[in-house]
C-alpha cells in the first residue's frame, strides 16, 4: 500500500457581519498531505470491502478514518453553538465595561492595543497557511479599506462607550445588520424589500429613542450620563462605527473567498495599529496608564475581545448564521445588566424602547437573510 496526496483545504467567509471563520473539521493547512488506501503497482488491495467511505472524514477510507464501519457516528451537542454565542456576547460586554472602568486612557490608544493582541493571534495563522502579508494584486486596495474602514468603526466606537451609557453605545451597534443591507442593495445590487425598509425604520425609531435630540424631546433630557454634548457625541460616533462596520461587511462580500480570512484581519489589526500610533501622536495622548489597574484592564480588555471573537467564530462553525445572529441580542441584555449592577446607572424608558425597536429591526433582518438563505439552498438540491 501507497500513500496519496489529499485535497487543499480552503477557507470561506463568514456572513452577518462577523469576522470568517474557518470551517469545521478542516484544520489541515493547504497543501496537506493525507493518508488513503492505493493499491501500489501491480498489486491487488485487500480488504475492499472494509474501504468504504465515510463522510466524517471527507471521504477517506477505514482504518485511516476515524470511525469503525458500522460505528454510530457520535452526536454533536444541541444548542452548543448558541452557548457558544452567549458567551461571546457575555466577554463582550465585560470588555465593553472595563473600558468604561479605565479613567486615564484615551479610545484610540485602547484601539491600538486591541489591534496589538489581533496581530499576535493572526501572524501564526499567515505563516501556517502560506497566504504571505499583502495578498492578491487586484485585490489590496479592498484590503485597505477593509483595514481602514474597520479601525475607524473600533476606535469610534470605543470613544462611545466611554462619553456614553454602556447599554445605549451596545444598541446603537445592533442597528449594523440594517445598514449593511441598504448598503448591499446600493453597492452589490443586492434585493431590498418593503421588509427591509420597515426594519430600516424600526432601526432609526430606536437610535432617535436613544438619542432623544432636544428638538423632538424638549431641552430637558433626562437620563442623560454627563453632558448632553458628550451624550450627542457618542450617539454620532456610534452611528459612525455603525456605517464603517457595515461597510467592511460589504467589502468581505465583495472580496468573496479569493482572500484568506486571516489575511483580512491581518490589514484590519495592521492598518488600524499605524492610524492609531498616528492619531495618538497627533493628538499627544500617548502615554501609559498611571494606574496599575487601568493597565490590567487594558490587557484584559484585549484578552476577552480575542475571546469573544473565538467563541463567535466556533458558534459559526457548527450553528447556523440566522440564530446566531438572533441570540447576539445578548450583548443587549447584558449591557443592561452590568451597567446596572456595576455603573449604578438605570435606563430609562426611553432607551428601553429604543433598544427594543432596534432588537426587533435585528432580529427580523436576520430571521429575513437566514430564510432566504434556506430556501436558496433548497432550490440547489432540487
Amino acid at each position: 500500500m501507497v500513500l496519496c496526496e489529499g485535497g487543499e483545504s480552503d477557507a470561506a467567509p463568514a456572513a452577518g457581519g462577523q469576522e470568517p471563520e474557518v470551517p469545521p473539521g478542516r484544520e489541515d493547512g493547504p497543501g496537506a498531505v493525507q493518508p488513503c488506501l492505493c493499491p501500489a503497482p501491480g498489486v491487488e488491495a485487500a480488504g475492499a470491502e472494509e474501504r468504504r467511505a465515510c463522510g466524517c472524514c471527507s471521504g477517506m477510507s477505514w482504518p485511516f478514518c476515524c470511525q469503525a464501519p458500522g460505528a454510530k457516528k457520535k452526536a454533536a451537542c444541541p444548542g452548543l453553538g448558541l452557548f457558544y454565542t452567549i458567551l461571546s456576547a457575555f466577554l463582550f460586554s465585560v470588555a465593553s465595561l472595563l473600558l468604561k472602568k479605565i479613567e486615564d486612557v484615551h479610545s484610540v490608544e485602547v484601539s491600538a492595543f486591541r489591534c496589538v493582541f489581533q496581530m499576535a493571534f493572526v501572524l501564526p495563522g499567515l505563516i501556517y497557511y502560506k497566504t504571505g502579508f499583502l495578498g492578491p494584486k487586484g485585490k489590496r486596495i479592498f484590503l485597505f479599506f477593509r483595514g481602514f474602514l474597520g479601525s475607524i468603526a473600533m476606535v469610534l466606537l470605543y470613544y462611545a462607550y466611554q462619553v456614553m451609557p454602556l447599554a445605549d453605545a451596545t444598541v446603537i451597534t445592533f442597528t449594523s445588520p440594517v445598514f449593511t443591507s441598504l448598503l448591499a442593495r446600493i453597492f452589490l445590487k443586492e434585493k431590498y424589500s418593503l421588509w427591509d425598509l420597515l426594519f430600516t425604520l424600526f432601526a432609526i425609531t430606536g437610535v432617535i429613542l436613544i438619542a432623544r435630540p432636544p428638538f423632538l424631546f424638549g431641552s430637558r433630557v433626562t437620563g442623560i450620563e454627563g453632558s448632553y454634548s458628550d451624550h450627542l457625541k457618542g450617539t454620532i460616533a456610534a452611528i459612525t462605527s455603525t456605517l464603517s462596520a457595515a461597510s467592511t461587511f460589504i467589502i468581505i462580500r465583495k472580496v468573496g473567498k479569493s482572500v484568506h480570512y486571516f489575511l483580512s484581519i491581518w490589514y484590519y489589526a495592521v492598518i488600524g495599529l499605524i492610524g492609531c500610533v498616528i492619531a495618538l501622536f497627533v493628538l499627544n495622548e500617548w502615554r501609559l496608564p498611571h494606574c496599575g489597574r487601568d493597565r490590567v484592564f487594558l490587557i484584559l480588555i484585549g484578552l476577552l475581545g480575542l475571546g469573544g471573537q473565538i467563541f463567535l467564530t466556533k458558534a459559526l462553525q457548527i450553528e447556523k448564521a440566522g440564530p446566531v445572529s438572533i441570540m447576539r441580542t445578548m450583548d443587549v441584555v447584558f449591557a443592561f445588566i452590568l451597567q446596572a449592577l456595576f455603573l449604578n446607572h438605570l435606563p430609562t424608558w426611553w432607551t428601553v424602547g429604543g433598544a427594543l425597536c432596534v432588537v426587533a429591526s435585528s432580529c427580523g433582518t436576520a430571521i429575513r437573510k437566514w430564510r432566504h438563505s434556506v430556501k436558496k439552498a433548497k432550490q440547489r438540491e432540487i
